[in-house]
């Protein structure tokens, strides 16, 4: 058994078309322990989606895996058989739940006939008894209720659902085998408070069951991620800029970008007084066709160094060792 449940090595990710190449993903490295949920924010466009899309093992058409391996449970998804991907890896070892998740549900088939195609294109067979069905039922049942949902709604159409429990049933369907890793992209984005929390006590629900071992969770709100992930890892234009502990990042970020990212977060107080200035990160994130030399960052850091215009900064290790940052500012607290 490996120390890692994903490792992910040097990995690159373009997409290519008539509008040219965009280098969405450019040397991505990490690896989530077993049994930990990481968070991944960043500003929209920063790659976050992509690289969840590259993990799943399944890219869409016009997103190329240009190099790097992703290693789920020990296995290289990109170098393995697709069948043997789809049945020992997808569902078993990791499980995929993609933005906007909840419009994936069929319009026209209730939950439990939608389940019953999962099942049949999971296994390689269509689900035709009805002992086949009342056992998938039964399991199905037991297992929206972990997500605080009544089996009631598997007789139900995709309409009849609020948006928070059709994004539920989604999450409930694609863990169905108790995945190792449940990589899940913004699913809080389309839900109103209330709602968000029922769903981040359902995912932790998931955990202390036994249902998932570790997550992968992507939110551009680091107010979400803070309530459920113990680890964080801060990207922005295709690259990592900093990985560490959840409270680290939050609390005493170490790269510019995470710093002005946690100063735009408004907070709510419940005495009505602000404690900071809320700010804004001047600048718009780069064109991925023609990104900027250096670090990526550095037309928007209030820090920047002539270093930082010419050299990619490499990921400093800081502190004991479990926090790092790719900043030309802490070259010399990591002692090169």
């Amino acid at each position: 058994m490996t120390e890692h449940i994903l490792e992910v090595e040097d990995l690159r990710g373009y997409y290519r078309g008539v509008f040219g190449v965009v280098r969405a993903i450019d040397g991505v490295s990490f690896n989530l322990d077993r049994g930990t949920i990481m968070g991944i924010a960043g500003e929209s466009g920063g790659g976050k989606s992509t690289l969840a899309q590259l993990v799943s093992g399944s890219p869409p058409p016009l997103l190329h895996r240009e190099g790097g391996r992703i290693l789920v449970d020990g296995i290289d998804i990109y170098n393995i058989d697709p069948e043997e991907l789809r049945t020992e890896v997808k569902c078993k070892r990791m499980s995929y739940v993609p933005q906007a998740s909840m419009e994936s549900l069929n319009p026209v088939k209730r939950i439990r006939d939608f389940i019953f195609d999962v099942v049949g294109q999971r296994t390689g067979r269509r689900v035709r008894s009805k002992e086949r069905k009342a056992e998938i039922l039964e399991m199905a049942a037991n297992h929206v209720k972990t997500l605080g949902l009544n089996s009631s709604v598997l007789d139900l159409y995709p309409h009849e659902l609020s948006g928070g429990m059709k994004q539920r049933v989604v999450i409930a369907i694609s863990t169905l085998w108790n995945p190792k890793l449940l990589v899940i992209d913004e699913p809080t984005s389309a839900l109103d408070v209330t709602s968000q929390k029922r769903m981040i006590k359902a995912l932790l629900k998931l955990k202390r069951a036994g249902i998932i071992e570790s997550m992968l969770y992507i939110s551009h709100d680091l107010t979400s991620l803070r309530q459920c992930c113990a680890r964080s890892m801060v990207m922005y234009a295709g690259k990592v800029v900093e990985i560490g502990s959840m409270d680290e990042t939050i609390n005493d970020p170490l790269h510019p970008y995470s710093q002005l990212l946690g100063a735009a977060i408004a907070s709510y107080d419940p005495k009505g007084r602000r404690q900071d200035t809320l700010q804004s990160i001047p600048g718009s994130p780069p064109d991925l066709r023609n990104p900027p030399s250096g670090c990526r960052f550095h037309p928007r850091c209030p820090y920047a160094m002539d270093i930082c215009k010419t050299t990619d900064p490499p990921m400093f290790t800081v502190g004991n060792g479990s926090r790092q940052a790719a900043c030309w500012l802490l070259k010399s607290k990591a002692g090169e």
